[in-house]
């Protein structure tokens, strides 16, 4: 799939693209004195929800309708462009009959294929750009099957959000980041533009500077950040919006930097990478052939294959020892739970072989 710009008309090409508003358009006072503070700021794009999809009953679902209207009326007076989130039909037909300049797909409807195919042959013909938000389980997939259902609707100013992955894990985070995820849809579709949503994966305003710098850092395309003009008295999410002045000073504190430039200083380092990668593979491969012959013995001597306090105490052990040597303890456990699978698999091989030769 190649992909056009997002960019609307007057907006510069540079990073970030900066996309900013409430979490949910809650009055009209609220909304036009957000959006004068954010136009006074130099922000371009103003988005707000209109919908609210919620958890369970009974909470805020959006103002619908009307505060399109709002929105309108905020783009009349400070030159603004208006985004908002869609997640059925009849959201994609009044979006559109206000005159709203861009949309999102959230992570909720990301995550059901029919709801996406609806939108998709809703827009059919529409040329404004559409970004789609990761779905809430970290599934690379269905993010990409979201992509192509809008692609083969025709439309092609397409981006993505990244706004972090469910866990139920207690973490400083409100959804995990998990980089790697849009890094590797990045891989695969280069001239995708990502833009990230610090305010999701945080959960909270003190988290999102630190957050909108690795992103920027990543070489994302933009930021879509809640702001409110009163976050305290925010209908929704409050913990998560900071004030139009707070977002300038996080914006003014981004570092940018040069991603064209040379990559010759790079290539000794590079090619330090590349014969540990070698040499790293060929310890693996050592491993598992130990792990073959572990599984042999553990066959002649009818033990089942999985230890686990063995493996339990090497998860804790290497954890440690990782994390003296300056690396994350998660990031090694999850390479040694990866090295773990591969071992019980390759065990298991000599199980079912030796089964099928006493059959």
């Amino acid at each position: 799939m190649e992909f056009e710009s997002i960019l609307l008309p007057g907006i510069d090409d540079k990073r970030p693209l900066v996309i900013a508003g409430p979490c949910s358009a809650e009055t009209e006072e609220q909304v036009m004195a957000t959006a004068r503070q954010l136009a006074d700021n130099g922000v371009k794009i103003y988005r707000a929800g209109v919908w609210k999809p919620r958890t369970k009953p009974g909470g805020f679902e959006g103002i619908g309708s009307p505060a399109l209207g709002w929105m309108m009326q905020a783009k009349k007076e400070t030159g603004m462009y208006m985004s908002t989130e869609v997640a059925t039909e009849k959201h994609v037909y009044e979006s559109l009959k206000y005159g709203i300049d861009m949309l999102w797909i959230g992570a909720r409807t990301a995550a059901n294929p029919f709801a996406v195919q609806e939108i998709a042959d809703t827009l059919k013909g529409v040329d404004i750009p559409i970004l789609i938000k990761n779905p809430v389980n970290p599934d690379l997939e269905l993010w990409i099957g979201a992509l192509e259902r809008l692609y083969n609707a025709g439309i092609k100013k397409l981006g993505v959000i990244h706004r972090g992955f469910s866990t139920p894990d207690k973490t400083i985070y409100r959804n995990l980041p998990q980089w790697h995820i849009p890094i590797e849809l990045k891989r695969r579709f280069p001239t995708l533009p990502i833009i990230c949503d610090p305010s999701h994966i945080g959960g909270a305003r003190n988290l999102i500077s630190k957050l909108s710098q690795q992103a920027m850092d990543l070489n994302y395309s933009g930021l879509i950040i809640e702001s409110h003009c009163s976050p305290d008295e925010a209908w929704s999410d409050k913990a998560q919006q900071v004030t139009p002045a707070t977002l300038k000073e996080i914006l003014d504190n981004l570092v940018i930097r040069d991603t064209i430039q040379t990559t010759e200083d790079l290539s000794d380092l590079r090619e330090q990478i590349d014969e540990l990668d070698n040499e790293l593979l060929q310890l693996l491969a050592k491993r598992m052939r130990v792990s073959r012959e572990i599984g042999q013995y553990k066959l002649e001597h009818h033990m089942p294959i999985l230890q686990t306090q063995r493996y339990d105490q090497i998860l804790t052990d290497r954890a440690a020892q990782g994390e003296r040597m300056e690396m994350s303890g998660d990031f090694v456990k999850k390479v040694l739970e990866a090295i773990h699978s591969e071992s019980v698999r390759q065990q298991m091989v000599i199980m079912e072989r030796a089964k099928k030769n006493k059959d």
